[in-house]
């Protein structure tokens, strides 16, 4: 890997009339895990840091906002052979302003927090997933083969502090 692309991934919760937690996951139309849920988020753009992004990206394909955001975990990524690794910075929200709809790119439904469609994610959903409900930070990395399905190694870590240097944090991982 000689180069990385800046993510962000934000999933909103809430809670339903009988208390059970929520998440609001949106199955991508187009792009880059088309025919995947997933929480929302995307590149960051030049001139925005990693929150502005994540704001923005939610607002681009769920039609609210967020004003506070919670860091949840930084997730590493490398496909194959590309060159280019993926730093995706993941975060939580429990409050958003606005109407959820349906954009080009997402199409949104709340689920049950703890009983996701696993079958219809990224498969490396499941294994940090655990870290998300519990409110623990973590820090995760995946090498994928190039068909961006099977996973070849993996180290999932729940951590005290989120790393913001890939090279030294991945130093001894499996």
């Amino acid at each position: 890997m000689s180069t990385k692309k800046i993510l962000t991934l934000v999933f909103l919760f809430s809670t339903d009339a009988a208390g059970k937690r929520l998440v609001l996951l949106g199955m991508k139309k187009r792009g880059f895990g088309v025919g995947l849920w997933n929480g929302f988020g995307g590149k960051v753009e030049p001139g925005e840091t990693i929150e502005q992004g994540a704001r923005r990206e939610v607002e681009e394909e769920s039609g609210v906002h967020v004003e506070t955001l919670h860091p949840a975990g930084v997730l590493w990524f490398e496909f194959g052979t590309d060159p280019m690794g993926l730093e995706c910075h993941v975060f939580t929200a429990n409050a958003h302003e606005g109407t959820v709809v349906e954009t080009e790119e997402m199409r949104p439904q709340w689920w049950d927090a703890e009983a996701l469609p696993f079958d219809s994610m990224w498969p490396d959903d499941i294994l940090w997933w655990d870290h998300i409900l519990k409110r623990q930070q973590f820090a995760a990395a995946f090498w994928f083969a190039a068909d961006q399905k099977q996973i070849l190694r993996q180290a999932v870590n729940a951590v005290d502090v989120l790393p913001t240097h890939w090279h030294l944090a991945l130093k001894g991982w499996a």
